[in-house]
C-alpha cells in the first residue's frame, strides 16, 4: 500500500474543498434540507457537471470518471466536512454499485450514464435495517426482506412484462427488459412483477428518480430476495418524506401497493448473488462513510481549536488551560487514527473491486487467500466503527468547549452532533459493527451471532 496521494487525488480534494467553502456554508446547509428535494439542486448540478462527483467511481464506458473507492472516499471526506446535503450517498455509493454489478447490459447502459452525469438519482429501499442488509451489523443471509408468507416487501410474478405495464417512462428504466417470453418459477427478468409492502428510512427516497427495491420472492418453498427497479411515479406507490434527526440525510417511507416493477439483472442470477453483492457494497459504503465521518470530525475539532484560542475565561484564552489542551490532544489522536483506518479501508475496497490490482488474495499457503480476503472485507466496517466514535466525541467536545454558544440553533455545532447520532443509528452502532466483523472472520469461534435490531434510524412519521 502506497500511502501517498497522487496529484489527481490531491486535486480532487483541493477543488472540492474550495467549491464547498464558497457554496456550502452553515447557512446553506441549514436551508438546503428544507427544499422539496432535500438538497441544493443547483449545487448538485455544479458538482456533477464540473467535477463529475456522482460518476467518480463509475467506469468511463458508462460516462464515469473511472476512478476508484479511494478517490470517492477522499471526495466524501470533504463533503463530510461541510455536511453537504446531497443524493451522493444514496445514488453513487449504495445504488450505482448494485446496478453495475447485477444489472444486465441494457439496464447498465440506460441507468449508469445518467447517474454519472447527475441527471438521475437513485435510492436503495430495503424493508429491514440498512446496516443488516449490507452485512455491516448482522449477517444478510436471513429473511431481512420479509418472510416467506408475509412481512417486508413481497414480489408477485404476474406474467409477461408487457402485460404488467412495464417500467418505462420518466424513471429511466424503460427499455431495459429482456426480449424473450420466459416464464419460469424463479421469475425471469422477462416476466412482469408486482410489489407489495413497505420500507422505512429510505435515504433520499422521496426525491430519487429510480428506486431499487429489495423484495422477497419465490414463495415459502423457494424463498429468496431480488432487487427490482421501480419508477417513482408508478401507480400504487406512495412516498412520504419523514422528519429525521439529521436533516442533511433526508429519509422517506416507501409504500408499495401492487406496484409494477422490473427485476434488476437476468435469469443467470442465483439466490445468493444479491447477498454477496450487498456484502461487497457494504464494505465499499463503510469505507466511504468512514471517510465522510472523519471529515466531519476533523472540521468539528479544528473549529473548536480555533474557538478556544479566542474565547477567554479568567482573563486568558480557554485553550491555554492544560485540561483543555489534554482533551483536544486526545481528540486529535482519535481523529487521526480514524482517518488512517478510513484511508486503509478505501484502499482495501479498491483491492476487492474489479479495478483493484487483484493481489488481495496472495498468501504463502492455502489459507492465505481467505485470510487476506477476510482482512479486506472487515476493514471498512472496523474503520466505520472507529470513525463514528471519533465523530461522536469530536461533536460532543465541540458543544462543550464552545460554551453557551455551542448549545444554540444558530451555531453549527449541533449539526455535527445530529450527524453523529443519525449515522450511528443508520449504520451502527460501533459495537455491532465490530461484533459482526469478528463474526465474519471467525475471531470468536462459537460466539452467538448478534441479533439484528429493527430501527428507523432516527426517523419518525
Amino acid at each position: 500500500m502506497d500511502a501517498r496521494f497522487t496529484e489527481e487525488q490531491s486535486a480532487i480534494r483541493r477543488t472540492l474543498r474550495e467549491l464547498l467553502h464558497k457554496h456550502c456554508g452553515p447557512d446553506e446547509v441549514k436551508a438546503a434540507p428544507r427544499t422539496s428535494a432535500g438538497y441544493d439542486e443547483p449545487l448538485w448540478r455544479r458538482l456533477s457537471e464540473h467535477l463529475g462527483l456522482p460518476g467518480l467511481a463509475l467506469p468511463a464506458r458508462y460516462g464515469g470518471v473511472g476512478c476508484g473507492p479511494t478517490e470517492l472516499a477522499l471526495a466524501c471526506e470533504e463533503t463530510g466536512r461541510a455536511l453537504l446535503p446531497s443524493p451522493l450517498l444514496a445514488t453513487a455509493v449504495l445504488a450505482a454499485p448494485l446496478i453495475a454489478a447485477l444489472g444486465f447490459d441494457e439496464q447498465r447502459a440506460a441507468l449508469l450514464p445518467r447517474i454519472a452525469s447527475g441527471e438521475l438519482t437513485a435510492a436503495l429501499a430495503v424493508p429491514g435495517p440498512l446496516g443488516a442488509a449490507l452485512g455491516l451489523t448482522d449477517a444478510n443471509d436471513g429473511d431481512w426482506s420479509g418472510g416467506g408468507r408475509a412481512g417486508g416487501i413481497q414480489a408477485r410474478r404476474t406474467g409477461p412484462l408487457a402485460a404488467a405495464g412495464g417500467t418505462g417512462g420518466t424513471g429511466g428504466t424503460g427499455g431495459t427488459g429482456g426480449t424473450g417470453g420466459t416464464d419460469d418459477a424463479d421469475g425471469a427478468c422477462t416476466a412482469g412483477w408486482r410489489l407489495y409492502g413497505e420500507a422505512d428510512g429510505v435515504l433520499d427516497g422521496h426525491s430519487a428518480g429510480v428506486l431499487l427495491v429489495a423484495a422477497h420472492c419465490g414463495g415459502y418453498a423457494r424463498s429468496h430476495t431480488r432487487l427490482f427497479l421501480v419508477e417513482p411515479d408508478a401507480p400504487g406507490i406512495v412516498r412520504t418524506r419523514l422528519t429525521t434527526l439529521d436533516e442533511t440525510r433526508p429519509q422517506a417511507r416507501i409504500e408499495l401497493r401492487d406496484v409494477p416493477a422490473m427485476p434488476l439483472g437476468d435469469d443467470a442470477q442465483q439466490p445468493g448473488d444479491l447477498a454477496a453483492q450487498l456484502l461487497r457494497t457494504g464494505e465499499f459504503a463503510a469505507a466511504v462513510l468512514a471517510a465522510e465521518a472523519v471529515g466531519a470530525a476533523d472540521f468539528s475539532l479544528s473549529s473548536t481549536v480555533e474557538y478556544v484560542q479566542v474565547r477567554e475565561q479568567f482573563g486568558r484564552p480557554v485553550g491555554s488551560f492544560q485540561a483543555v489542551k489534554h482533551r483536544l490532544a486526545d481528540l486529535y489522536v482519535q481523529v487521526q487514527a480514524a482517518r488512517s483506518a478510513a484511508y486503509y479501508a478505501a484502499w482495501a475496497a479498491g483491492q476487492g473491486s474489479p479495478g483493484g490490482d487483484g493481489r488481495e488474495g496472495e498468501g504463502h499457503d492455502g489459507g492465505g487467500h481467505r485470510d487476506r480476503r477476510d482482512e479486506i472485507a472487515v476493514a471498512g466496517p472496523l474503520a466505520l466503527a472507529q470513525a463514528l466514535e471519533a465523530l461522536r466525541s469530536a461533536a460532543a467536545e465541540s458543544v462543550q468547549l464552545h460554551g453557551g454558544i455551542g448549545f444554540t440553533w444558530e451555531h453549527h455545532a449541533h449539526l455535527y452532533v445530529k450527524r453523529a447520532a443519525c449515522d450511528d443509528l443508520l449504520f451502527g452502532p460501533a459495537h455491532r459493527l465490530r461484533a459482526q466483523a469478528a463474526h465474519r472472520t471467525g475471531l470468536f469461534s462459537g460466539a452467538v451471532r448478534p441479533r439484528s435490531a429493527r430501527t428507523t434510524a432516527g426517523a419518525v412519521a
